[in-house]
């Protein structure tokens, strides 16, 4: 019998969404799933077809973070020459960083829905789409260090304090108090909650909308922002001069002038 993939992929309207597909184990980050993962990213950089990507899940959970039934098992029987923590550096190193790096580099915007819980890993992993939405009954839990004796992953480390703070990141990964959906969106961590029957249709509309970019937009929005987290007011004026230069020349802004002088929407190609 052939095994269900762990990781679903369908294309509509030049949106490609990404199911996560383990949803009766609350989608774990297991080799396969991670190694599924990596090659649905690997795919939508290839489809140029592709436009816009929405990263969501099956089940009552986003994901549950690391495959603890799995570490546990290989704590009681360890593999010859490799400990556990090896064992689990080099999936970080081989399939789940690959994961956060691929997405936050596709040429397309990307929308993370999420639809239940985001814990552990899986938390790192719902924050890194260029938008994230949730259910209004999701939550982020973070237990690495309260549960667990180990530090926050898959990017959260890196995203979180950006997002609202060293004083919220520090509480929540020392608490482990779970932090709804709500809490997050007024925090600022996530774009927007929504009732949980409006997850996927809000999540389809952002996704469409954002398909409608000049293809290069997501890539540059991406660089001028991570430049103004070190840059000095000046430097990000050189910046923005910098970049307009070249982008003022280009085929996309022309036909954005063309479109509001002739008052209708622009229609951007290519990707």
């Amino acid at each position: 019998m052939t095994q269900q993939p762990f990781v679903l992929y369908a294309v509509e309207a030049g949106v490609a969404t990404l199911t996560l597909n383990d949803g009766a184990r609350m989608n774990p980050l297991g080799d396969d799933l991670l190694a599924e993962l990596v090659d649905a990213i690997d795919r939508v950089r290839e489809d140029r077809l592709v436009r816009a990507v929405v990263l969501t899940a099956q089940g009552r959970a986003f994901c549950a973070g690391a495959d603890l039934s799995h570490y546990m098992q290989r704590l009681h029987t360890p593999q010859e020459g490799c400990s556990l923590g090896q064992y689990v550096g080099k999936l970080m190193n081989e399939h789940a960083n690959p994961v956060v790096v691929g997405l936050r580099e596709l040429p397309v915007p990307v929308v993370c829905a999420i639809n239940g819980v985001a814990a552990g890993g899986g938390f790192g992993l719902a924050l890194a789409g260029d938008m994230v939405i949730a259910a209004r009954s999701a939550y982020f839990y973070l237990p690495f260090f309260p549960a667990l004796g180990v530090v926050p992953d898959m990017g959260a480390s890196w995203v979180m304090p950006r997002a609202m703070s060293r004083a919220r990141t520090l509480g929540l990964a020392l608490t482990g108090h779970k932090l709804p959906a709500q809490k997050a969106a007024d925090w600022g961590l996530i774009w927007d909650c929504v009732d949980d029957e409006q997850l996927q249709p809000q999540a389809m509309r952002i996704a469409l909308q954002l398909s409608e970019l000049p293809c290069h937009a997501i890539l540059e929005a991406r660089a001028l922002f991570a430049a103004a987290e070190t840059n000095t007011l000046e430097q990000q004026l050189d910046l923005e001069c910098a970049r307009q230069e070249e982008l003022i020349d280009g085929e996309s802004f022309a036909e954005g002038v063309r479109a509001f002088t002739e008052r209708r929407k622009p229609v951007f190609t290519g990707r």
